[in-house]
């Protein structure tokens, strides 16, 4: 009998850091503004001790920072960083699908664009810009070389 190997790539190894309820929930308050621990807890329903390894993790991974907002006691906000901000299309796709698939979803908050109108992902191919909408995606299982830029990479043609 021989050991399984699951397949190694950078889904799971995100998931490994943003794939647990709490943790998207988390995310979630982030990007509306809420960076509290209270309002974070009271919004999300988390359990302190859970919410407290939650937080710690984020923080860890470099997708929130911790600051100081009062000395004494000592109490703390929760930012989103650079690589927090990038997770953004992720959180919308997840609401965007929960709005057209979930049987009776519940009211989701809008996100608006500067110019006031709803946000929404699309996934585009680099070269074309052509969306990809239910199909023309091709899957590539090689070793993949990430130290090309987008530029660089192979295409179909």
């Amino acid at each position: 009998m021989t050991d399984v190997q699951p397949r190694a790539c950078p889904i799971a190894g995100t998931l490994d850091l943003v794939g647990e309820r709490w943790s998207l929930l988390v995310l979630r308050e982030a990007f509306m503004g809420v960076r509290r621990y209270a309002d974070i807890r009271a919004n999300t329903g988390a359990p302190r001790d859970v919410l407290t390894k939650r937080l710690r993790s984020l923080e860890a991974a470099g997708i929130l920072e911790r600051r100081r907002y009062q000395d004494r006691p000592p109490r703390f906000e929760y930012h989103l960083t650079a690589a927090g901000q990038a997770l953004e299309p992720v959180l919308i796709g997840l609401r965007e699908w929960g709005i057209r698939h979930l049987q009776d979803p519940p009211p989701a908050p809008r996100f608006l664009h500067t110019c006031g109108a709803d946000v929404e992902t699309r996934v585009v191919c680099a070269a074309c810009g052509e969306p990809l909408e239910g199909g023309g995606l091709v899957t590539v299982l090689e070793e993949a070389d990430h130290s090309r830029s987008d530029g660089d990479r192979p295409r179909s043609g």
